[in-house]
């Protein structure tokens, strides 16, 4: 392992901790920052009286939040909880995550990042008691919080900086957003704070409020560090970096601009220690706003589907496709059933628009699609064939679960080779493409991913269906340079493969 792949590994550890504690169910939440919006022309200056005047204005409407839960499985190793991620081998369970926390998957797949977390003391059985914080958006009492702060409560209570305590219902939860909606009960005439319109910049000033350690009504203070930030909690991960200083049961509470305005929800930090380092992550305001909404006029998220296995453009796809540039999402599937197969978009296609908002990258092409509501009609502007095509689709709702492939019967190989290439291949057993039977440690195959059981449908955009295909048309890729994509099949997900033209 290069020593850049570790440094990377350690970085990936460290922020998988910092990402844990903003879930844990025990005594605090960690929080962190709000989300970019739209950029801002006017300069922001720091007061010369400091923020007391800004933080006597909004934290009037910042609550700190309790919640009560019947039934909080403890974290040891014991029980039938579900709790215990395949592989763990270290006599961990899953520490204090919720069922529905967008961590589980990342611990489930890297467990030695969660086996080098300290445990939290263990939660009795019959119940446990979390604290976070939150913000009031209307006078009728509407807050904002984290889902991962109230989802799966029992009981929710809120108390303002003055002591006044009301019990409060969840309206609704979003775990792709990590977002949740509460309605304060028994008042009136709520103080209350905005969401910003305005995008913030790298460098804006922002307060953060909240209740770190159940300590309530804290304020600090920093500035926006970096936008669009991606941490690997979800698909439409799109965070602001802060340096305010963010601390376990902030979770949920607002960072604001100095006009008062909610920037952002924080939600996570990066922290080597499980205190605040100055780098936290907060939802954007313009993500927030869209996901309350909904919330609350239906009690719930829905999300626009488009139905495509999708993946990078690489600089060698581009080349072996004849792209101009490596913007957009390149189709590596097109899902059974979907309203991209309905609509006719293949596989190869790529995607650089939705509507009239150009697609950079497929994270950037997940969000734009989940912007709009199942049954609308959006017209997809995609490259085939290397001309731009422009195709109408009625999005679909996002299905809860994937669909299985259907099984085949086997069929007899028969082994061939590409010695250029580095591999063995076979027919497929169910005579769609070519199967990957031995690959040579160091060849140029498996320097690009590939690996046995794969399996190559297309060549340079032509099906194959036995090795002599596949040889065939490497070979016909002449000049220095040039480039062949394939399409290869690994397990139930397919992506496209650049490799050098001429091999075997």
């Amino acid at each position: 392992m290069t020593t850049s792949t570790k440094v990377r590994n350690r970085v990936l550890g460290l922020m998988a901790f910092g990402l844990l504690a903003t879930t844990a169910l025990t005594a605090n939440f960690m929080v962190t920052p709000s989300q970019p919006v739209r950029a801002e022309t006017a300069l922001q200056v720091a007061p010369q009286a400091g923020f007391a005047d800004l933080a006597a204005r909004v934290m009037p409407a910042v609550v700190s939040v309790e919640v009560n839960f019947a039934n909080v499985a403890d974290n040891s190793d014991e029980g039938d909880d579900g709790d215990m991620g395949q592989g763990q081998g270290q006599g961990q369970g899953m520490p204090n995550l919720p069922q529905d926390s967008p961590f589980r998957d990342f611990f489930n797949q890297f467990p030695q990042f969660r086996d080098q977390l300290p445990q939290t003391p263990r939660q009795p059985r019959g119940g446990g008691i979390a604290q976070g914080s939150g913000f009031v958006i209307s006078p009728d009492g509407y807050a904002v919080t984290n889902n991962h702060v109230v989802g799966n409560a029992d009981k929710v209570q809120v108390t303002f900086s003055d002591g006044k305590q009301y019990d409060a219902k969840v309206i609704g939860t979003d775990p792709k957003t990590d977002l949740a909606l509460i309605k304060l009960e028994g008042g009136q005439n709520f103080s209350y704070v905005k969401f910003s319109g305005k995008e913030p910049r790298v460098g804006d000033w922002v307060m953060a409020v909240g209740n770190p350690f159940g300590l309530g009504g804290t304020v600090t203070s920093g500035i926006i560090s970096a936008r669009g930030r991606d941490i690997g909690s979800g698909p439409y991960d799109d965070f602001l970096q802060i340096d305010a200083s963010i601390n376990k049961g902030n979770s949920g509470g607002p960072a604001f601009n100095l006009d008062g305005e909610v920037v952002g929800i924080n939600t996570a930090i990066y922290s080597p220690s499980g205190g605040s380092v100055g780098i936290g992550f907060a939802i954007p305001a313009s993500t927030a706003q869209e996901v309350i909404t909904s919330l609350r006029n239906t009690g719930a998220v829905t999300r626009g589907w488009l139905g495509v296995q999708i993946q990078p453009v690489t600089d060698d796809i581009a080349e072996g496709l004849h792209l101009t540039d490596k913007k957009g999402a390149l189709v590596a599937d097109v899902t059974d059933q979907s309203p991209a197969l309905a609509a006719g978009i293949k596989t190869g296609d790529t995607i650089i628009k939705v509507g009239s908002d150009d697609v950079n990258d497929p994270r950037d092409l997940a969000k734009k699609v989940a912007r709009y509501a199942p049954g609308k009609s959006v017209d997809v502007t995609l490259i085939r064939d290397g001309k731009t095509v422009t195709i109408p689709v009625a999005l679909g709702k996002m299905p809860g679960e994937n669909q299985a492939a259907n099984a085949s019967k086997p069929a007899s190989p028969e082994p061939g080779s590409l010695a250029g290439l580095g591999v063995r291949l076979a027919p497929a057993e169910d005579g769609a493409g070519v199967k990957v039977i031995d690959v040579k440690p160091g060849s140029t195959a498996e320097e690009h991913g590939i690996r046995p059981g794969d399996v190559i449908l297309e060549v340079a955009g032509k099906e194959v269906h036995e090795p002599g295909d596949v040889r065939s048309a490497l070979a016909s890729v002449k000049g220095a340079g040039k480039r062949v994509v394939m399409l290869i099949r690994s397990g139930d997900n397919q992506r496209f493969v650049a490799l050098p033209g001429g091999e075997g």
